[in-house]
């Protein structure tokens, strides 16, 4: 009898725990977090890390049962040093999943990292177009936009303005060639001309040398800035007396930037997946809070990793809390549908996100705009028009758009250039 009832509390316990098993296997979830801490995208890194800190601390560190074990590395904006760093995660500090770069060209580096090694990687800054159309890393994950995704749009507002030609002045890099690229084609493709094309050494903070080149005739320019570059640009277009319209992709006059600037860019209209300027609840809450926490306006690089962090949460509930199941966890990643501080996002064919652009106006506001506790008088990007719903491919098919090259420095060509 007494062995009877050993086997019965036994068979009990063992189902009880294959019923509970997933739920209760992961104690603890721990998340590698790639941002330059130092360099001169330091204060983007800060902005980043901040976002992803705040939505932990609304949550006190815990993912449903699951505690979230954070580590930080610093990247220095390098590709080199992102992947010495991913892999030293991987190897050393055992983590599920590992999050950040920042440059495009990071985010190639890393999705190679993550695919050596079978480790998921999460994009929420690193933009690359192709990581989400010709050569998708199996282990990649995207959770904030591809580059040319906002300058598509940008390219049908600027033809609607009236704007027939048009100079493009960028960074030297991949981030540069896919935003002016993609541009250029949706702005020639309605007819438009790009009659001059520019590139500017990553982190240049003197474009003495580049301004001369631009034609005094066009209709406006577009640029593509990125870190201290945001800032010279367009205080020094405007000192050299050129008055057309600029035209810009989301770095180049982002909130991270904003504070820093001055009248010279009231006006620049840009594109891109957020803006402080949102009127909706959820964004006046999340930057409301930012502003308390971290006594400066929510950037799009603070709310992209507090939205990354909210999508990881959200999955690891799909899975019932287990961070080892990989394969589910970027399975229902890819399912779920988010309404998030810049507005309701979801995973397209391809595996990017899917999502409003907004077409911002830099203006001066005085006072405390919606009483967020922003500095009074200061520059914001009011959204002028919504572009719902855009995905990577924009208005063409995904055949159609992959069937040409990648978007880069010589693609495509510029064949109205004087």
């Amino acid at each position: 009898m007494k062995k009877r009832c050993f086997a019965m509390i036994a068979a009990a316990t063992l189902a009880l725990a294959v019923t509970a098993g997933p739920a209760m296997a992961a104690k603890e979830i721990r998340i590698g977090f790639i941002v330059p801490m130092t360099g001169i995208f330091a204060q983007i890194g800060k902005d980043m890390a901040n976002g992803f800190k705040m939505y932990l601390s609304q949550t006190n560190n815990m993912m449903g049962p699951v505690k979230v074990k954070v580590i930080f590395e610093d990247s220095t904006g390098k590709p080199s040093v992102n992947r010495q760093k991913a892999i030293k995660l991987i190897r050393r500090d055992k983590v599920h999943l590992f999050v950040g770069g920042l440059l495009a060209s990071t985010g190639y580096a890393l999705g190679a990292v993550a695919d050596r090694f079978k480790t998921l990687y999460i994009s929420p800054v690193p933009a690359g177009d192709d990581m989400t159309q010709r050569k998708p890393p199996k282990y990649f994950i995207r959770s904030g936009f591809t580059s040319s995704q906002g300058s598509h749009p940008l390219a049908d507002y600027a033809y609607d303005q009236g704007y027939r030609r048009i100079v493009a002045i960028g960074q030297d890099y991949a981030f540069g060639y896919e935003t002016i690229g993609g541009f250029q084609t949706q702005f020639e493709r309605r007819g438009g001309k790009i009659i001059k094309k520019i590139w500017a050494k990553l982190g240049t903070k003197d474009f003495g040398p580049y301004l001369p080149q631009i034609p005094k005739d066009a209709d406006a320019v577009m640029a593509l800035m990125v870190g201290p570059s945001s800032l010279a640009f367009p205080k020094q277009f405007r000192a050299a007396g050129f008055k057309m319209p600029l035209l810009g992709g989301i770095t180049s006059a982002d909130e991270f930037i904003l504070p820093s600037m001055g009248d010279e860019a009231i006006g620049y209209v840009t594109a891109g997946q957020y803006s402080a300027a949102l009127t909706t609840d959820k964004n006046k809450a999340f930057v409301k809070e930012y502003q308390s926490r971290y006594g400066k306006m929510a950037s799009y690089y603070s709310e992209t990793t507090y939205t990354t962090a909210l999508w990881i949460h959200k999955t690891l509930e799909k899975i019932n809390w287990n961070p080892d199941d990989t394969v589910g966890f970027i399975r229902e990643f890819k399912k779920i549908r988010i309404n998030a501080t810049r507005g309701p996002l979801y995973i397209g064919s391809h595996g990017n996100v899917v999502q409003n652009i907004y077409i911002r106006k830099v203006q001066r506001v005085s006072g405390d705009r919606l009483g967020l506790g922003v500095k009074p008088n200061s520059l914001w990007n009011i959204v002028i028009k919504t572009y719902p719903a855009v995905s990577q491919f924009y208005k063409q098919s995904p055949e159609e758009f992959l069937k040409k090259p990648v978007y880069s420095k010589s693609f495509p060509g510029c064949k109205f250039c004087k």
